[in-house]
């Protein structure tokens, strides 16, 4: 990955490992649904592995996948649906807004809702 919307791309793909070099010393994630931001390297590594072990018990359709890349701002708008070992089925509509720094992430404001599958 070299460019600001692969790393983006990869991180909303949820293939976290691949973006850990890319994270600034300070970075911050953010959730618009509340609660506090993870800030700092570990911290946001410690909520990828959680996020990937809680998705790992289930299979993701991704239904919409848009990335509008400003340069050093680039956002990621997803649709994706969920479905868990019991067959239950979650629509999720997401955007994540990556702020770099040079070539690395900055700063992720992640807003997430839960939608009609419809």
């Amino acid at each position: 990955m070299t460019t600001h919307r692969e790393v983006a791309e990869a991180f909303s793909n949820h293939h976290f490992e691949q973006t850990y070099a890319h994270f600034a010393d300070d970075i911050r994630w953010v959730s618009a649904s509340g609660g506090a931001p993870e800030v700092g390297p570990a911290a946001v590594r410690a909520a990828c592995e959680q996020g990937a072990a809680m998705m790992a018990q289930a299979t993701m359709e991704r239904l919409r996948f848009v990335v509008a890349d400003g340069g050093d701002v680039v956002a990621v708008d997803t649709l994706s649906r969920y479905t868990n070992g019991a067959g239950e089925t979650t629509t999720v509509a997401s955007c994540d807004v990556y702020e770099f720094r040079g070539d690395l992430i900055a700063t992720i404001t992640s807003y997430a809702v839960e939608v009609d599958p419809a």
